[in-house]
């Protein structure tokens, strides 16, 4: 069943710019951080070269899967990586929200970043460290948001893969304009709360194309789709007010105990 309806044009919009935002954020930190750290010069080949790369997976990848593998078939595999992938996402979005796990800290990866290209001794000409990190930053953050636009995009209809493209794009333009205000540590985008949102989505992408690929019918449509972020929510809530709880009571336990306890 095809994608067309508004309500299924903006899901799609919403979790390919939410996705891509979330990657930007963590490739610009690191390029900022080997711009100050190294000089620029080397740092903006290094992301050239990256974006380079990138664009000829999109240009090879994105015909191939459109024109080439039945539409059934891509839903039904796509639909299953795209499970995976939004389930570890939104575990590792449940454990930093109920406090079990630390939360992600651009400020932290900055320092990190700052620190281990300081150690390394400055090159003649082209920095090669620079132009490396810098490379290796955008390549690996860009290569998910390549995957997240050619699945989603290709896997709700063809022609939605340059809505996708599009979205990934304002994405990239909204973090790089906040970068340049910022200019150094982007700590004040809300990631986490963002990567929920992209597991939740991912995870209903994942499930509605999976059903799909088997020719599944779900009542209205992608409205379904809505749905089932929202049901996905519940539970992501759910589980995190679980763990609260329960590592609450752990604590009191230490506490009662005499146990160790950590401020």
């Amino acid at each position: 069943m095809v994608v067309t309806s508004p309500t299924g044009a903006l899901v799609l919009v919403t979790a390919v710019f939410l996705a891509s935002a979330v990657e930007m954020v963590e490739a610009l930190t690191i390029v900022l951080a080997v711009g100050v750290t190294r000089g620029w010069k080397s740092a903006f080949e290094g992301v050239a070269v990256a974006l380079l790369a990138l664009a000829g997976l999109v240009v090879l990848l994105g015909p191939a899967l459109v024109h080439y593998v039945p539409l059934s078939v891509l839903r039904l595999v796509v639909g299953g990586l795209l499970l995976v992938f939004g389930l570890q996402w939104l575990r590792k979005a449940i454990l930093r929200a109920s406090g079990l796990k630390a939360k992600h800290d651009e400020d932290a990866i900055f320092a990190e970043q700052v620190a281990e290209l300081s150690e390394e001794p400055p090159g003649n000409g082209r920095d090669a460290a620079a132009f490396t990190v810098a490379f290796k930053g955008v390549f690996l953050e860009g290569l998910e948001v390549v995957v997240i636009v050619i699945t989603l995009g290709s896997t709700s209809h063809p022609s939605r893969l340059g809505l996708a493209a599009a979205a990934a794009g304002a994405a990239a333009l909204v973090v790089l304009v906040v970068g340049l205000i910022v200019h150094r540590q982007l700590s004040g985008v809300p990631e986490n709360a963002m990567k929920m949102g992209v597991g939740l989505m991912l995870v209903s992408f994942g499930t509605f194309w999976s059903a799909e690929g088997v020719h599944v019918s779900w009542p209205g449509s992608d409205l379904a789709i809505p749905v089932l972020v929202a049901s996905y929510g519940l539970v992501a809530w759910l589980l995190v007010a679980t763990l609260r709880r329960s590592a609450g009571h752990e604590a009191d336990g230490l506490v009662t105990t005499g146990g160790p306890v950590h401020d």
